[in-house]
């Protein structure tokens, strides 16, 4: 009995959705996160009789035909891009991106990856450095003398030193933009590898065409919207709850027709 096998795969796809949602509600108050959607498409088809056959000697075409699917499968898990929330943190190293772009982060093994998470500050060397302590790119030192720090909207950094009465021009922060974002690597961290698919990265001064700019003192919250993830929650359960019926009606047709004399 094909219902079987097909609401096994209905289950399983529903399962994947809920897995993809909590993931989404567990990062609500991650720094940059983009949330996740589960993409699904019907699985192939068995032609019991094809459309367009010929259904007799006398030459009659099938209008429609006999096909059945066998259910259904995950085709891809997809990065829903928007713009989330700007909320202010009074840190004058954390930076939000408003509109297109990543931070540039050089990893541990040299290998550039990519962030919307602007949670940034500086380590004992003075360098400016994410959250786990990788240096953003390009490099910028904040001498130990400098009073307080600046970073403009087109990505300027520029500190008063004690004792100077112009500001100290320390460095260029640039952001890299990537034709197809969502084909990015995510690696955990709020960190992203480039791929085939996204493309090659564009890297370019924030504010210049194409490209976001950079507020000073502020980070992007993530654009989960809880209401929207327990609704898709809600049809994820009874879209799974159905497919479990079925696999019961089937199974008692399966025992009625076992007892059949």
């Amino acid at each position: 009995m094909r219902s079987l096998s097909i609401a096994a795969t209905g289950m399983q796809a529903q399962q994947l959705n809920v897995e993809v949602i909590s993931h989404n509600l567990a990062n609500m108050n991650t720094t940059g996160y983009k949330r996740q959607r589960a993409e699904f498409e019907d699985m192939l088809y068995q032609n019991i009789e094809r459309p367009g056959a010929s259904a007799s000697a006398s030459g009659a075409v099938l209008p429609l035909g006999v096909q059945i699917g066998v259910g259904v499968r995950a085709n891809a898990i997809g990065r829903i891009t928007q713009q989330g929330n700007i909320t202010q943190t009074e840190n004058s190293y954390d930076l939000a991106i408003s509109g297109r772009g990543y931070f540039q982060v050089t990893m541990p093994s040299g290998q550039t990856a990519y962030s919307r998470d602007g949670n940034l500050a500086i380590n004992g060397e003075g360098q400016l450095v994410t959250g786990d302590g990788y240096l953003v790119e390009p490099n910028v030192t904040i001498p130990q003398n400098a009073t307080s720090v600046t970073i403009t909207r087109d990505g300027i950094v520029e500190a008063a030193i004690d004792g100077q009465t112009a500001p100290q021009q320390l460095g260029q922060i640039e952001l890299a933009a990537f034709i197809n974002p969502a084909g990015l690597e995510a690696l955990g961290d709020n960190l992203f590898l480039e791929t085939a698919a996204s493309g090659a990265p564009q890297v370019a001064t924030p504010g210049s065409e194409g490209m976001g700019t950079l507020m000073q003192g502020f980070v992007e919250t993530s654009n989960v919207n809880a209401v929207e993830e327990i609704s898709a929650l809600i049809v994820a359960q009874r879209a799974y709850e159905m497919n479990a019926r079925v696999i019961t009606a089937s199974d008692e047709m399966l025992q009625a027709a076992s007892q059949l004399r």
